[in-house]
């Protein structure tokens, strides 16, 4: 089952590609005159009811009412969310197509798809950073382990006999399972599936032996008794989790991975709409209502700046840096897409 229905209601009112390859750019006062003049597309390149999707329709209705134009969600899944962020770094640079980035498509999928990476970081303009989320490592209730320190052991019994699922090849969940099993010293196989959604049917099913996947999508099975969470791979306990432990508590300090999503634009996206789109992101990121959305998810808010909020430039600083530590883990694990 997709993460709950109410939660989605809640949140909703109804590189190879270079310069080269964008548009001709116009002058920028003739593309900021009268902006935003029709529909702004915020493409999710994932499928519907997974976080990335979920966090879209949370800050959507908001965005529309302070932009003054409708802002709808257009999911375009595929290649661990590859397919939709081209689509955006390719788009007309109007401000009227955004992409709703992630941890994957924005920093993993670079070191990953070294070969077949159809945009590149300078493709695309962050604009800020909407959520924070912890990733949460659980079993299906059948596996008698108890704590990711029992996960371990049974791990190490048999090797190479559990499988982990993930929500895709190169995603974060993905990278989280593959950083535990260097972390811990087991061999499990993993699982792609094309989504959160299909990963958890398998998972409460009982078809997988162990899964990763953000807090929010997961949390409802959890909540339910249909999953055991082991552990969130952040620093500190997630308040909407407060029993799970963390993996640090559990011996495992290193396996620590906060999964996140933002917006970016464009590359040639001219800079006043950029600095315009930021500052209502900030502002929504900052609301009582979308920050108590968010915390019941899971979401922690972007933390980018002094006041908690989110910036353009701040993004970006925290785009590259996340690149540069995700290289490394994929370097480590050998992983690969191409």
């Amino acid at each position: 089952m997709p993460f709950p229905r109410r939660a989605l209601l809640q949140g909703a009112t109804g590189a190879l590609a270079g310069a080269a390859a964008l548009p001709a750019a116009r002058p920028a006062g003739a593309q900021t005159a009268g902006w935003p003049s029709r529909t702004i597309r915020l493409v999710v390149g994932f499928p519907p009811a997974g976080t990335t999707d979920i966090a879209a329709r949370i800050i959507a209705p908001p965005l529309s009412q302070r932009l003054g134009q409708q802002v709808v969600i257009e999911n375009r899944p595929g290649a661990g969310g590859n397919l939709g962020a081209d689509v955006v770094a390719k788009a007309e640079p109007d401000g009227h197509t955004l992409l709703m980035q992630t941890i994957s498509s924005g920093a993993i999928n670079y070191a990953l798809y070294k070969q077949r990476m159809p945009y590149r970081p300078e493709d695309l303009a962050a604009v800020g950073l909407v959520v924070r989320v912890p990733n949460v490592i659980f079993v299906h209730p059948s596996l008698p382990v108890r704590t990711l320190r029992e996960l371990v052991a049974y791990a190490k019994e048999r090797p190479g006999q559990l499988n982990i699922g993930s929500s895709g090849s190169g995603t974060s969940l993905h990278m989280t399972g593959e950083l535990l099993k260097l972390e811990a010293g087991i061999d499990m196989t993993h699982v792609p599936f094309r989504g959160a959604g299909p990963m958890l049917v398998d998972a409460v099913a009982g078809r997988i032996h162990v899964a990763v996947d953000n807090l929010p999508s997961a949390l409802g099975h959890i909540r339910d008794g249909r999953l055991r969470a082991l552990a969130v791979t952040t620093a500190a306990r997630s308040p909407a989790l407060p029993d799970c432990p963390t993996t640090a508590e559990e011996g495992l300090p290193r396996v620590e991975a906060t999964a996140w999503f933002g917006v970016q634009a464009p590359a040639r996206t001219p800079r006043p709409i950029v600095e315009r789109l930021g500052r209502e992101i900030d502002a929504i990121v900052k609301e009582p209502e979308t920050r108590g959305k968010l915390a019941e998810l899971g979401g922690m808010p972007p933390g980018l700046t002094p006041d908690g909020g989110t910036t353009p430039e701040a993004f970006e600083a925290f785009i590259r840096a996340e690149i540069a530590k995700w290289a490394q883990v994929v370097e480590r694990s050998g992983a690969t897409i191409d």
